[in-house]
C-alpha cells in the first residue's frame, strides 16, 4: 500500500468515527448481523466457537466489527468493505459512502394526510434521496426484506415543505426514517446501512402475517439505542 494510500486512510479514520451498522444491531437486538441489503440481513459465518467472521465484499480479507459500509447505487445493496477498499472505491459510479450524521427531527410535521399520500401499508419506513432514479424512494419492511415504493414529487414536496431541514438530505448515503407506530411519533436522519440495519432485524424476528414480536420488540429496542447513542445516554434494552 503506498503512502499516498496510508495518508488517505487515515484522513477517511479520523473524519467519519461513527457506529457501524454491525455494533448497532448487537445493541438493539441483543443478536449479531451482518451488512444488509435489500432483502435484509446476511447470514455470516461461524467459526467453531459460535462466532463471526466478517469479510471485505470487494477483496475479501477479514474485516473488525467496526468495518465501513458503501452503498451500491444500482443495487440499493450495502457493501462492506475493508479501509483500502472504502478509500479505492469510495470516489466510484457505482458506490456510494455511506453517511454519517444522526440527527432527530423532534420537531417534524406530518400531517394525517401527507403520510396517506405515501401508501405506505404500514407506519414504519425510510425515505432515501436515489440519484440513480433522480427520485425519493421509500422502503418499509416485511416478511421479505425492504418492499420499495417510489414517491412522486406531488406526495414528496408537501413533507419538505412543512420540514425544511430535508432539503439538506444527503441523497444515496441517508435517509429520514419515520416510526408511526409509537405516540409521539419518531423522526430521526440516519445513514443508509442503519436503516437496512432496522430491516434486517426485523425481517430476522418477524412472525406471522403481520410480524408480531418483530414490530413490538425489535423497533423501540433499535429507537431507544439509536436515541441514547445521539445524547450520550445509557442504552437501556427493555
Amino acid at each position: 500500500m503506498s503512502a499516498e494510500l496510508d495518508a488517505m486512510v487515515a484522513a477517511r479514520r479520523r473524519a467519519e468515527m461513527v457506529a457501524r451498522m454491525r455494533t448497532l444491531a448487537r445493541t438493539a437486538a441483543g443478536a449479531p448481523g451482518r451488512g444488509a441489503g435489500p432483502s435484509g440481513a446476511r447470514p455470516s459465518g461461524g467459526g467453531p466457537s459460535g462466532g463471526s467472521q466478517e469479510r471485505c465484499d470487494l477483496c475479501n480479507t477479514t474485516l473488525p466489527d467496526d468495518h465501513r459500509h458503501m452503498l451500491h447505487l444500482v443495487d440499493r445493496r450495502i457493501v462492506c468493505t475493508c479501509e483500502a477498499c472504502w478509500a479505492l472505491h469510495s470516489g466510484d459510479a457505482e458506490y456510494r459512502p455511506t453517511g454519517k450524521r444522526t440527527l432527530w427531527l423532534d420537531d417534524f410535521q406530518c400531517a394525517a394526510e401527507v403520510w396517506a399520500g405515501f401508501q405506505i401499508p404500514i407506519g414504519l419506513a425510510f425515505f432515501m434521496r436515489s440519484t440513480v432514479t433522480d427520485s425519493v424512494v421509500a422502503f418499509y419492511p416485511s416478511p421479505a426484506g425492504a418492499t420499495e415504493s417510489e414517491l412522486t414529487l406531488e406526495a414528496w414536496e408537501p413533507l419538505v415543505q412543512a420540514n425544511p431541514a430535508l432539503e439538506q438530505l444527503d441523497p444515496d448515503s441517508e435517509a429520514l426514517v419515520v416510526n408511526r407506530l409509537t405516540e409521539p411519533a419518531q423522526y430521526v436522519v440516519l445513514p443508509i446501512d442503519q436503516c437496512y440495519a432496522l430491516v434486517g432485524l426485523i425481517k430476522s424476528r418477524w412472525e406471522g402475517i403481520s410480524g408480531g414480536g418483530a414490530i413490538e420488540e425489535a423497533v423501540p429496542q433499535f429507537f431507544a439505542a439509536i436515541r441514547a447513542r445521539s445524547t450520550g445516554a445509557p442504552e437501556t434494552v427493555g
